[in-house]
């Protein structure tokens, strides 16, 4: 069988290694790769920043350079690529007995130059080197094109609803296209539709329907991933789809339980928009939020979970033995029990006319569908905690120049410590201390951002391409009753911090509301700790309660 190299304008791999051409990490790389992908070697930094900046002069394609921890002048090659090609990704190779390589590893992380790790090849084949360096070519490829595009939008690039659904689809991991409707592919696809950009947004699907302007209900009927709500009891319902709703539905379908779960946006919740969570158990190289909920999801319905999306919880009570959830759509969802788990939203800035351009370069949340649109711009984000940070590090792959301003002196309360090196460590972004915004200038979008010194208090105003602001949320529990007791910030109390118990009869169980069959789990409920994390632990959690709670109510009615 005849073999053939790459084409020519394949994306590179280059190794830089002390065995650059007959190392046997370059060996196994062209073994795998070598059809897809150029493979190539250096054998000093000098070597790889040379061939790195040739390659940018003629505008080729880099999708992943390793480094050998222990070469001279490796940290600079990393920058360099993160300087040259932000979407590239970038690795550390070492021997497996190297001691240096657990100083070096720690640090280049905590400095942000590296995106994975991974012992050298030691056979041929090694399943385990390759298995890292496939994920994140993997990676790397999602960021760069898809394959299979479910859906094409045509609109309005500056109008809200088009930023809403690029950014539903998105969180929701939709492969899809957008053409804006000054360019020339929207002038094309509009009129072999027969349409008028005053028709959009326009939707075209994989299978040939062709939806204008729709609501979102029409939307996920064409994709056909929702459930429709019938009059069947469930044993749990979980009203939303972040980190804390996703453990509860893996866990009680798990253990045989009906479970239907409520979305009225997209799952993961404010953790779907973080873009790369370092410090999750079982991910030492990170994991974006979306991956982390979509495997959840996915894990869920395997286990027979069903899901029910775009509509939202307006009300909830107890008929009788069972929990009727109305929804937006005006149809009831009844269980035997039901855990809430629908998370915060974003807090606003009171600022004159920051809201008129929502979606047109004001996004409140990480909006991740937006990061490419801020290439070579200057972007501002408003928030001192853990999303802020990683908005901040995803935006400056592709911003010239990132600002965090941060209302406080410090970032060393609220924020990460791992997170606040990689700030410090990305050159192209600018954190300010006692900074706030308080006024904002543009018609079709913003232009420009003003923003006050609190210690100086003088303002001062900037060009802004974009500004993402992540201040902390509200509780989103002003749908539920009178009787779920809530705290003064709106936040569920459960368990032991109902004051009076659940019933006469009996105390609350964990994360038990104060409405018996009832329970409160994730960023929503008092005294929670707003980590994706100990969101899953307490959706995991909650189903040993609410297993207790239907063999109490079973007995009861025997």
């Amino acid at each position: 069988m005849t073999t053939t190299g790459p084409p020519a304008d394949a994306p590179l791999v280059l190794v830089v290694d002390t065995e650059p051409e007959q190392g046997f990490t370059r060996i196994q790389l062209e073994r795998r790769y070598g059809q897809d992908y150029r493979i190539e070697a250096a054998g000093s930094a000098t070597d790889a920043s040379d061939q790195l900046v040739e390659r940018a002069g003629v505008e080729a394609t880099v999708a992943m350079v390793v480094v050998d921890h222990a070469i001279a002048g490796a940290d600079d090659v990393l920058r360099r690529v993160r300087s040259l090609f932000p979407r590239a990704k970038r690795g550390l190779i070492f021997e497996q007995a190297s001691d240096t390589a657990t100083e070096a590893i720690p640090r280049a992380l905590a400095l942000g130059l590296i995106d994975f790790f991974v012992i050298k090849p030691m056979r041929s084949p090694d399943e385990q080197f390759h298995s890292t360096i496939t994920e994140f070519l993997y990676e790397w490829s999602r960021s760069e094109t898809s394959d299979v595009v479910a859906v094409e939008v045509i609109g309005e690039r500056s109008s809200s609803k088009s930023f809403e659904i690029r950014d539903l689809l998105e969180r929701n991991s939709v492969p899809f296209v957008f053409h804006a409707t000054d360019g020339p592919e929207a002038g094309v696809l509009l009129r072999e539709l027969g349409l008028t950009a005053d028709d959009t947004p326009v939707f075209v699907f994989f299978e040939g329907t062709v939806l204008v302007d729709p609501d979102y209900h029409e939307i996920v009927e064409v994709l056909g991933s929702s459930f429709a709500i019938d009059d069947r009891c469930h044993d749990v319902a979980i009203i939303g789809g972040g980190p804390a709703g996703l453990a509860a539905a893996v866990y009680a379908a798990s253990e045989g339980l009906s479970t239907l779960i409520v979305e009225r946006e997209a799952i993961g919740g404010q953790a779907g928009s973080s873009s790369l969570i370092r410090n999750y158990l079982g991910f030492p190289h990170g994991v974006a939020g979306r991956e982390l909920a979509g495997r959840a999801a996915r894990q869920a319905w395997a286990f027979g979970a069903k899901f029910h999306w775009m509509d939202s919880a307006v009300s909830l009570d107890r008929d009788g033995d069972e929990c009727v959830v109305v929804l937006s759509n005006g149809s009831k969802v009844r269980s035997r029990s039901a855990v809430i788990a629908c998370g915060m939203r974003w807090r606003r800035l009171d600022v004159p006319h920051l809201e008129d351009l929502i979606g047109a370069g004001v996004y409140y949340g990480a909006a991740v569908s937006e990061a490419r649109a801020m290439q070579g711009g200057s972007v501002y984000v408003v928030g001192g905690g853990n999303s802020a940070g990683q908005a901040a590090l995803n935006l400056a792959r592709y911003a010239k120049r990132v600002c965090l301003l941060v209302r406080s002196d410090s970032l060393a309360d609220s924020m990460s410590d791992y997170l606040v090196n990689e700030l410090a460590g990305t050159s192209n972004i600018e954190v300010r201390f006692n900074r706030v915004v308080v006024g904002c200038e543009g018609v079709d979008r913003l232009e420009r951002l003003v923003t006050r010194d609190r210690a100086g208090d003088h303002d001062t105003t900037e060009p802004a391409d974009g500004l993402f602001v992540l201040i902390g949320g509200e509780p989103r529990t002003d749908w539920l009753p009178p009787s779920v007791a809530r705290d003064r910030w709106g936040f569920v109390t459960t368990g032991q911090d109902v004051a009076d118990g659940a019933s006469s009869d009996r105390a609350p169980l964990p994360f038990e509301t104060s409405l018996p069959g009832v329970f409160a789990v994730g960023d929503a409920r008092h005294g929670s700790m707003k980590r994706v994390a100990s969101a899953v632990g307490e959706g995991a959690s909650v189903i040993h309660s609410c297993h207790r709670y239907l063999e109490v109510a079973a007995g009861a009615t025997e």
